[in-house]
C-alpha cells in the first residue's frame, strides 16, 4: 500500500508500506480523504522535529471505511463508513480519572505521536471510531475532526442563542468556530486581515471587519450598541489578536483561547478585573463533540464550502508547498484512496 512519509526539510516521500493487521481491540481502516491542518503545516515547516522525526506518516482529519476488525471488536463491521477521533488516552492519570481523557497527561495524538492517515490503510484503536450517516459524503466527512474542535470551543464558551460573538482569525478553525457559534444561535462577526479569507467569510454570510482598516474593538461596540462581544474566540495566535480579545469583550464576557501561541502573549489582566471577564481554555474535543460535528454536517451547516482544493496522495508534496507559498486554499484534502 502507499503511504506518505514526512522526511524532514519540507519534504514528503510517497512509498510502499506494509499493512499493519489489526490486533485485539483494533480496527483497520481504508482511508478515503484526509485534510491538511495547521499542525501538519507546522510539521512540514520543521517546527516539530523532536516529536515527529523523519520516519512518520502524519495526518488525522480523515474519513474512511472499515476494512478489517481485530479480536474482540464489537459494534463495528467491515464496510462501515467512519471517522477517527485521533486521541488515545492512558486511562489512569489524574485527568483521565477525573473524566477528562481528552487532556490526558500521557495523551497520544494519532497521526503525530503515531503513524497517521496519509496512508491507504490505517490501523487504530477501535474506541476512536465514530460511525457516519449514510447520506454524508466521505469528502465532507473529512471535516468532522476540525468541526469537532469548533463544537468543543463553542461548548466550552457556553455560547447561547442571541449572544454576540467575535471570532478573531478567519482561518479554517476560525471559520468553523463561526459556523458552530451561528448554529448555536449567536450573531457572529469575524475579524481577519487576509482579503481572501474576508471574502470567504462574507460569502458564508458573516459580518466581517479588518483591523488594519478599522478600530476593531470600537466597531464591535458600535455594532452591539456599546455592549461589546458576549463571547470572543482568539483563533489568530497573534499579539494583536490577544489585545483585541480583551478590548472587544462585554462586561462579564467570556474569552475562549483556541489558538496555540508560539510565544507567550502579553494579556491585559486589568480588563479581567474591571469588567469581570472570564477566560477559558479549549483543547481538542470529547466524544460528544464528534457526535455533534457529525450531526451538524449532516444537517448542512455549510462547512463543506471550506473545501477549496483536493489532490491525490501522490501530489501531497505540491499540496503542502501551495499552502505555505501563497495560500489561497481554505481547506485542502488529500484523496488517499482513489476508489473511495
Amino acid at each position: 500500500m502507499q503511504a506518505a512519509y514526512y522526511r524532514g526539510n519540507k519534504s514528503f516521500s510517497v512509498e510502499e508500506k506494509e499493512r499493519v493487521a489489526p490486533g485485539p481491540g483494533e480496527v483497520e481502516v481504508d482511508v478515503a480523504y484526509c485534510g491538511i491542518c495547521g499542525t501538519d503545516l507546522h510539521v512540514y515547516l520543521g517546527h516539530m522535529e523532536a516529536r515527529i522525526g523523519h520516519e512518520r506518516v502524519i495526518g488525522h482529519e480523515m474519513s474512511g471505511v472499515v476494512s478489517a476488525l481485530g479480536a474482540g471488536v464489537e459494534n463495528l463491521k467491515v464496510g462501515q463508513r467512519i471517522v477517527v477521533r485521533p486521541l488515545d488516552a492512558c486511562g489512569d492519570c489524574p485527568a483521565c480519572n477525573a473524566g477528562h481523557a481528552h487532556v490526558c497527561h500521557n495523551l497520544k495524538f494519532l497521526g503525530l505521536d503515531t503513524h497517521g492517515a496519509f496512508q491507504e490503510k490505517w490501523t487504530v484503536p477501535a474506541h476512536t471510531l465514530h460511525a457516519l450517516p449514510d447520506g454524508l459524503p466521505l469528502n465532507h466527512a473529512a471535516l468532522v475532526e476540525p468541526l469537532a474542535v469548533a463544537t468543543h470551543d463553542v461548548r466550552r464558551a457556553r455560547v447561547a442563542a442571541g449572544e454576540d460573538v467575535l471570532v478573531i482569525g478567519g482561518g479554517p478553525i476560525g471559520m468553523l468556530v463561526a459556523l458552530a457559534a451561528r448554529k448555536a444561535g449567536a450573531t457572529v462577526t469575524i475579524s481577519e486581515v487576509n482579503d481572501h479569507r474576508l471574502e470567504m467569510a462574507k460569502s458564508l454570510g458573516f459580518a466581517t471587519l479588518n483591523p488594519k482598516d478599522v478600530d476593531a474593538a470600537e466597531a464591535i461596540k458600535t455594532a452591539t450598541n456599546g455592549k461589546g462581544a458576549d463571547v470572543v474566540f482568539e483563533v489568530s495566535g497573534t499579539q494583536p489578536g490577544v489585545d483585541l480579545m480583551t478590548a472587544a469583550a462585554a462586561v462579564r464576557g467570556r474569552i475562549c483561547m483556541v489558538a496555540i501561541h508560539a510565544q507567550k502573549p502579553t494579556i491585559d489582566l486589568f480588563q479581567f478585573f474591571w469588567r469581570e471577564l472570564e477566560m477559558l481554555g479549549a483543547r481538542v474535543y470529547e466524544p460528544q463533540d464528534y457526535d455533534q460535528a457529525i450531526a451538524w454536517l449532516g444537517e448542512g451547516i455549510g462547512a463543506e464550502q471550506l473545501i477549496t482544493d483536493t489532490r491525490p496522495l501522490g501530489d501531497i508534496q505540491s499540496a503542502f508547498e501551495a499552502l505555505t507559498a501563497t495560500p489561497t486554499s481554505m481547506k485542502t484534502l488529500i484523496h488517499v484512496n482513489k476508489d473511495l
